[in-house]
């Protein structure tokens, strides 16, 4: 076998002196075929591999012989780099890593480091000072999500080898406030079979499924190569940080073949002594029902050609909440994400209230759309299981739209702040409440008070959020001009604004953020009969037309303004509670305790630290205005 002058160089250049071994680590790398072998001497912890974001996945793994050695996709460095990820060698005397699909003249050849350490320090710009991130990589969907000992347990969907899509683990984060998290090791890893997909999990008190007394279990779907979807569950005894798989997998498949049969979330239904799931089947919600989490019986479905048209169903819940906090009048809630379908374009969470006799769910008004949240990044919202009365929520703060093509580099993903749900009856239907969860307010740091103010036109704060990092919240009581707009906007020094608006003649409350900062990265060309058909659509619904501009032949997903109906509050209303968090790259509203809830990306080029009142139409009062540093 011969081996290239670059891969001698390489060769050479890497090998290093040990840092935890009285022995010198040396790396060898060999082409055989297509296949890159590199072989590792008394590795150290890391191989540390250099990424480029927009090359094609080459596939690696660590060769240890075991059926459970799985190929991941990396996008390694062809010709440039934009950072590394920690590829873990195992605790062998020697380490085999092999590599397919790359060049052998490929930059990453000569840039592959070895390490006992890699550093997870925050230099992404617009990393969030207080919302949970991932330590680097990719994260989309929480999931998973269960209360124990004291503890929440945050799993999300999590790619370590690179800030785009793919290699879905269940990455974990554990916390005992909801607001300071502990980034732990990856909870369950992609495996041959393929992705470990959105799930949920449960404590099993009673041992049905025979792992152990309050062992963990957690209920996933498995993403095979050729996308077969099933349902899986893994177990846990040490508090969620490991879980071992069910030899007996999968659990559960379509009866009909379905490959869009994902997001298993489970829940005791206590009537029937039993366990029921509830999965995503393309565009509708199928229940299904177990006495030991192992053998699952089809029970019903729900939802085709309800709510939101057309769309896909995924990561869905289901669960109870008391009418105006009456524990005597309970409903049952499903919410339901999907993608695409939101009114604002993209993915977002829809919800549906009724009534579940263990047999039906069963929703008066479910042709009825009802958003859980009127922003453009909110999807996957789900609940945590084994919380008792409260019902507590985590959103991702993305759209698929542009997921990918967010200006972040070594970390991408972030959740939305946690979210206490509740349930309000108004004019014979029934509303969810998102409202921030109490723990929150703890993150305030710092607070200004500004006086009470009557205005005409506007009224500038210039500075008033200086210092802060662009990581403050804004709590104020708005009172509008009957028939005008009252608005409070956010800025920097560069001329990028958030603007959050009450605009009463129209009766919505409106976040725009066109002039927030970067947002050419949510542009799609396309060609301009289609652009006529979304306008007339967009029209024809009610909606704002698309920013389309009919010279350069595009539209902007991203820069747009998103609003929700004043009618969700209480009627007669006059003025209007608002709580505003703004975290670097995000922008999140509440008004009247959450009747409207409403999540904005924006990427501003410099913190936001300027706040303006603004009115037009007549006077509005601004008033118990406070502005909170807020910071870990």
């Amino acid at each position: 076998m011969k081996t290239n002058n670059m891969m001698k160089a390489a060769c050479l250049m890497l090998m290093a002196s040990a840092t935890t071994s009285a022995f010198a680590q040396k790396m060898n790398i060999e082409q055989k075929g297509d296949t890159t072998i590199i072989k590792v001497e008394n590795p150290t912890k890391y191989l540390l591999l250099p990424i480029q974001e927009e090359k094609d996945e080459a596939q690696v793994l660590l060769d240890t012989g075991s059926k459970d050695d799985t190929w991941m996709d990396v996008r390694l460095a062809q010709n440039g780099s934009d950072y590394y990820v920690p590829f873990a060698l195992g605790k062998g005397k020697t380490a085999t890593v092999k590599i397919l699909g790359l060049k052998k003249d490929a930059l990453a050849l000569n840039l592959l480091k070895l390490s006992d350490t890699f550093d997870t320090t925050n230099t992404d710009y617009y990393r969030p000072s207080y919302h949970f991130t991932p330590l680097y990589g990719w994260m989309n969907d929480p999931n998973g999500m269960v209360y124990k000992d004291g503890e929440y347990h945050l799993y999300f969907q999590y790619n370590p080898y690179g800030s785009k899509w793919g290699n879905m683990h269940w990455g974990h984060a554990v916390s005992k406030d909801l607001v300071h998290w502990e980034h732990l090791d990856p909870a369950i890893a992609r495996d041959p079979v393929g992705h470990i997909f959105s799930g949920s999990s449960v404590v099993d008190k009673k041992n049905t499924a025979g792992f152990g007394k309050n062992a963990i279990i957690a209920i996933y779907t498995n993403n095979s190569v050729n996308h077969d979807e099933v349902q899986c569950i893994a177990y846990s005894n040490d508090n969620g940080r490991t879980f071992t798989k069910y030899e007996g997998n999968p659990v559960l498949t379509p009866f009909d073949g379905l490959k869009d049969f994902r997001d298993p979330k489970v829940f005791w239904y206590e009537k029937g002594k039993c366990w029921y799931m509830i999965v995503s089947a393309d565009k509708e919600t199928r229940f299904y029902k177990s006495k030991n989490l192992k053998k699952w019986t089809y029970v019903s479905a729900f939802g085709k050609g309800m709510g939101q048209q057309p769309c896909q169903y995924e990561c869905p819940d289901f669960f109870q909440l008391p009418v105006n906090g009456d524990k005597k009048k309970m409903k049952w809630v499903m919410t339901m994400n999907i993608n695409p379908g939101c009114w604002f374009g993209g993915s977002a969470t829809e919800y549906f209230v009724g009534d579940f006799d263990g047999k039906k769910f069963t929703c008066p008004d479910a042709t009825e759309v009802k958003w859980l949240d009127w922003g453009k990044d909110h999807y996957a919202t789900v609940t945590f299981s084994n919380t008792g009365d409260r019902v507590l929520g985590i959103t991702w703060m993305s759209n698929w739209q542009y997921a990918n093509l967010t200006p972040f580099k070594q970390n991408r993903g972030a959740n939305g702040l946690p979210r206490e749900l509740k349930l309000y009856e108004k004019n014979g239907k029934y509303y969810i409440s998102e409202d921030v969860a109490p723990e929150v307010y703890a993150l305030r740091k710092d607070t200004k008070n500004v006086a009470d103010a009557s205005v005409a036109d506007a009224k500038d704060l210039k500075g008033v959020a200086a210092n802060m990092n662009g990581a403050f919240e804004i709590e104020a009581d708005v009172t509008p001009n009957a028939n005008g707009i009252a608005g409070i906007e956010i800025s920097n020094n560069k001329r990028e604004r958030t603007m959050i608006y009450f605009d009463m003649k129209q009766g919505k409350v409106v976040m725009d953020r066109t002039e927030s900062g970067l947002t050419d990265f949510g542009k799609q060309a396309v060609p301009h009969d289609i652009e006529l058909a979304w306008d007339k659509q967009l029209a024809a619904e009610g909606k704002q037309p698309a920013r389309i501009t009919n010279s350069i032949n595009y539209k902007n997903d991203f820069a747009l303004a998103t609003w929700a109906p004043l009618s969700l509050c209480e009627d007669g209303k006059k003025t209007y509670h608002v709580d505003i968090f703004v975290d670097k790259s995000s922008v999140e509203l509440f008004v009247d305790g959450g009747r409207i809830a409403m999540t904005n990306l924006v990427f501003p080029v410099a913190p936001y630290e300027n706040v303006k009142l603004y009115t037009q139409g007549g006077k509005a009062e601004f008033k118990n205005l406070k502005v909170h540093k807020l910071g870990l």
